[in-house]
């Protein structure tokens, strides 16, 4: 069974983010990889790690797919570290300012071409927050898609995967036939740290660079569907009010809430 797993290198949560020329700033802020995307590595590793014990060479193996600057080779590296066992790099500069619908494009063709059985993605990047590129993934390769996972079975035998698909009303339980798409949501599991081992080893691991011509696109076949045309910044924080009880604040209190229309 190959597994594929599409990650990306996103600005830090916690970093100050702003807009240039319509475009998210990637180069001022930390880069780390998509907190989401790890826990679909965790999730794959769990289930190969326990078919893969005692053998000597691996049959069930995990790539990481990536599209993005050189950069974004950090992010799969800190995968690998994890556990995973190659990954693959797509970088351009026409693959700038892709939107999801290229994105998508871009990492179906490049699993068409490696003989994947099962995709696993996070819901969603803490970049854009858009949670829709593993359904389009699924819609261009022609797979089934199993989004939204709260927990994963895979029966080899049966070549088919098994999810307790999470949704506002309740849970559902969803089966697929290999090859499929899966989602996970990040109740699924707790990602592990990598250990000094796997990092080290993570930076033995391959790496494979491709370019839009390796896969056989061209840029005319990638043009963005959406564009940002303007932005703002976040206002300030607005000042707090500091109420003086003597004798009032309770009143003061709730006439504040009123007008706040909080109660």
């Amino acid at each position: 069974m190959k597994i594929a797993i599409c990650v990306k290198q996103v600005p830090d949560s916690w970093a100050e983010k702003k807009m240039v020329s319509g475009r998210l700033d990637r180069e001022s802020v930390d880069a780390v990889l998509n907190d989401l995307d790890e826990y679909a590595i965790e999730e794959a590793l769990r289930i190969v790690e326990p078919l893969n014990e005692g053998k000597e060479t691996a049959e069930h193996t995990i790539t990481l797919i990536s599209m993005g600057p050189e950069r974004a080779t950090e992010a799969i590296r800190k995968g690998l570290s994890m556990g995973a066992d190659s990954g693959i790099l797509v970088t351009d500069v026409a693959l700038q300012g892709s939107d999801a619908v290229s994105t998508a494009k871009v990492l179906a063709k490049t699993i068409e071409s490696g003989g994947f059985d099962l995709v696993f993605c996070g819901t969603e990047s803490t970049d854009a927050r858009m949670s829709v590129v593993p359904a389009m993934l699924a819609e261009i390769l022609g797979w089934a898609q199993l989004t939204f996972a709260g927990s994963v079975k895979v029966d080899i035998s049966a070549n088919q995967v098994e999810i307790a698909r999470m949704t506002d009303s309740g849970v559902e339980n969803m089966s697929a036939k290999f090859p499929c798409v899966v989602s996970v949501i990040e109740k699924i599991n707790e990602p592990r740290y990598p250990s000094f081992k796997g990092i080290m080893a993570a930076k033995k691991k391959p790496i494979e660079n491709k370019t839009l011509g390796d896969l056989g696109l061209a840029s005319s076949d990638l043009s963005a569907w959406s564009e940002v045309v303007d932005s703002q910044p976040r206002p300030p924080r607005e000042k707090g009010l500091k109420l003086e009880d003597s004798g009032e604040g309770g009143a003061k209190l709730a006439d504040y809430l009123l007008e706040k229309r909080l109660v």
